[in-house]
């Protein structure tokens, strides 16, 4: 049976269905937002799987014919998914994820299928109302229900879930989820927002997200809520827990006053591998039990720590950061370098300088032609980083997230386009990881386009900030290590200048987090911030004046478009005669922008001369350089533009009479000759020896 709500959410009809699509998934709802629409599903297998941890999976997949479109490139049909598909299946697992029960280790699966668009409506938050929607409406153990909603600001004005339009003139745009009593999970970007407008932001998107719950339960209603399947709760054995707790509590505390990482690790992987030898006797194949007892024990100890004395498991207190160091041009052939280490955290950022043939296409069902991006922040995460060996085995979710939100943290500082025409990319290998490399990769990405002569509006910092919180005890952590994200209770990325905010990311496990903790969250992240700021404007205070002499020089002019034509010639002729004189690379876009690349100025500068030459129109009185090339018995023919040729009578070559053209001009002859007239026919008529007088070159 359908089941069926048809509403208005924010000016545009909305639509939740289920009962008719896809029938045996264990929840399945049908969403439309004004003309886009997708299909949610929810699956989980009936037994828990052998992993040791649980195994949920969110896909997010476009399908072209969505917008009426055929899939770009060879293969007609829809292969892996892109960054827009990644990025909005993260978003849609980070707030489903903490709501799962910690015993539950069924495999399980949402996926969400992008069926209409009308590229007018982002269908990445309508997937998270139909995530939690399906999830609500199948038997899977769940504590939802979640919703999510887009926020963004226009002339002052807020608005929730903006349309595309809309989006080109705001400027915040940020991603919030939650229950309907707290806050659960932000992404997004600002053009250098205060704390208080972000605060305000977040406020707007709490209101809207418990209209869509109430929604959601509503449909649930109607349906028909199935009881919760019975599952096989996973965790490891009660007498083994205990026997660990009693026998390695306090080697557990000794190794968490190792403030080195790896020390640390050896200790706790020490201290495994003797509590395992010693009870496996009693327990046979006790192993992962008591990695899951220690585990408990290292983030019950390191918690109380923090909330009893203020003590972190690196020594510092709570509001410290760790030791910054920053280098600049250490790559001598690169355009743009830079290493940022903080603590046992090192990004290696490297920024290039392309032109316009480097842009990334983009065939996306949210706009209706191919589009283009000139900025790009592609983060690599390899093994050896945390001292692993793993596979390469190309980019995976997480490294596409983290770029993405460094990405999104630079693009506000970057110069308009019209005033510095280079595509930049900007590589972040993390070359050792303890905790926030997202925002060492901000950090080091920032220096690497400064030391690269892109004339940023300011720099720009990250830093992340955590959380313990118990019961009505909380204490907010500066610049947590990896171990204080994966056993705390928040992960708040915030990354800005010295003005503002530009991008942040948000996690929470904890419940009930107030405005006044985050109020506080973000003004200590500030104060990191500009810690931060301070040491790298010690390094590289502002973008260099000269760019690396391994680095392209871009002119660009615009030209009349009906000349296009010309300058690209028959066949390319033109264009390529221009490239391989000049050896320069030279772009034209249809509304009449030149964009010329050179290794050199002087090459730049000579081509953009000679584009100049072809487009110009022939003005009576003015003085040329031109070639001959022809002569005849009655004067020489004169190419004074590319393509445009005039007669210089052989009265006209000298003073006095000349009784044979090649006496004074041969073929080839590089000549100054003045445009006397041009006639109803379009003929010119040139003059040498009126460009020779003191009078001809006045």
């Amino acid at each position: 049976m359908t089941h069926r709500i048809e509403t208005e959410f924010h000016g545009r009809p909305l639509i939740l269905e289920t009962g008719r699509m896809a029938r045996q998934a264990d929840g399945a709802v049908y969403v439309q937002y004004g003309e886009t629409a997708l299909l949610v599903t929810a699956t989980a297998d009936r037994k828990p799987t052998h992993l040791p941890f649980f195994p949920l999976t969110v896909e997010y997949r476009e399908k072209t014919y969505a917008a009426g479109k055929f899939p770009g490139g060879f293969i007609k049909r829809e292969t892996r998914p892109g960054d827009k598909e990644t990025i909005s299946a993260r978003q849609i697992d980070r707030p489903l994820r903490p709501l799962f029960p910690d015993d539950y280790r069924n495999d399980t699966q949402v996926v969400c299928f992008v069926i209409s668009a009308d590229q007018q409506n982002d269908a990445d938050v309508i997937g998270m109302l139909g995530a939690s929607t399906a999830l609500l409406l199948s038997p899977i153990p769940w504590d939802g229900p979640i919703a999510g909603v887009r926020i963004a600001r226009m002339d002052g004005q807020w608005l929730v879930n903006p349309t595309f339009d809309d989006l080109e003139m705001c400027d915040l745009e940020i991603v919030v989820a939650g229950s309907e009593d707290s806050i659960v999970m932000v992404e997004g970007a600002c053009l250098e927002a205060t704390e208080e407008e972000f605060l305000e932001a977040m406020s707007v998107g709490q209101k809207a997200i418990v209209e869509l719950i109430g929604l959601q339960r509503e449909l649930v209603a109607m349906a028909g809520a199935p009881e919760t399947i019975e599952y096989e709760p996973v965790g490891p054995d009660a007498d083994v827990v205990a026997k660990v707790t009693a026998e390695a509590a306090g080697r557990v505390g000794d190794a968490l006053r190792m403030a080195d990482k790896e020390e640390r690790g050896r200790a706790l992987s020490a201290l495994r591998k003797d509590v395992t030898q010693r009870l496996e006797g009693e327990h046979p194949e006790c192993g992962k039990d008591v990695g899951a007892a220690l585990r408990k024990l290292e983030k019950e100890i390191m918690r109380h720590r923090i909330l009893e004395d203020g003590e972190r498991i690196d020594g510092r207190g709570v509001n410290d950061l760790r030791e910054i160091t920053c280098d600049v041009g250490l790559l001598p052939r690169t355009h743009g370098s830079a290493l940022f280490t903080r603590g046992q955290t090192q990004a290696l950022a490297v920024a290039t300088l392309g032109t316009v043939r480097d842009e990334q296409r983009i065939d996306s069902v949210d706009v209706r032609e191919e589009t283009s991006k000139s900025f790009m922040l592609h983060y690599n995460f390899p093994g050896f980083a945390t001292g692993e060996v793993r596979m390469f085995r190309g980019t995976n979710r997480r490294e596409t997230g983290h770029g993405i939100l460094a990405e999104r943290a630079l693009q506000a500082l970057l110069p308009a386009y019209e005033d510095f025409p280079y595509t930049i990319r900007i590589v972040s290998d993390i070359l050792e990881s303890n905790g926030s490399s997202s925002m060492a990769s901000v950090c080091g990405g920032s220096l690497s386009l400064m030391d690269a002569g892109v004339p940023v509006r300011a720099p720009c910092a990250g830093i992340a900030m955590g959380l313990i919180k118990e019961g009505d005890r909380v204490e907010i952590l500066t610049d947590i290590l990896g171990v204080e994200d994966a056993l705390g209770d928040m992960d708040f990325k915030v990354a800005g200048t010295e003005r503002g905010i530009t991008a942040v990311q948000m996690d929470i496990k904890a419940d009930g987090l107030s405005v006044a903790t985050m109020r506080e969250a973000l003004a200590r992240a500030r104060d990191a911030r500009l810690q931060i700021l301070a040491r790298m404007n010690d390094t590289l205070p502002s973008a260099r004046e000269e760019m690396s002499p391994h680095a392209p020089r871009i002119v660009t002019l615009q030209i009349n478009p009906q000349k296009i034509g010309e300058v690209i010639g028959p066949k390319g002729k033109t264009i390529r005669m221009i490239q391989e004189e000049t050896g320069t690379e030279v772009n034209i876009e249809d509304t009449g922008v030149v964009t010329i690349a050179a290794p050199s100025g002087e090459g730049a500068q000579h081509a953009k001369e000679m584009v100049e030459a072809i487009v110009q129109e022939p003005e009576v009185g003015r003085i040329y350089r031109g070639v001959v090339k022809n002569t005849t018995d009655f004067g020489a023919f004169v190419e004074i533009i590319p393509g445009v040729e005039g007669l210089c009578h052989i009265s006209e070559l000298e003073e006095g009479r000349t009784e044979k053209t090649e006496d004074v001009v041969k073929p080839g002859d590089e000549v100054k000759v003045k445009l006397l007239a041009v006639d109803d026919r379009g003929r010119m008529k040139l003059s040498r020896r009126a460009a020779l007088t003191p009078a001809g070159e006045g």
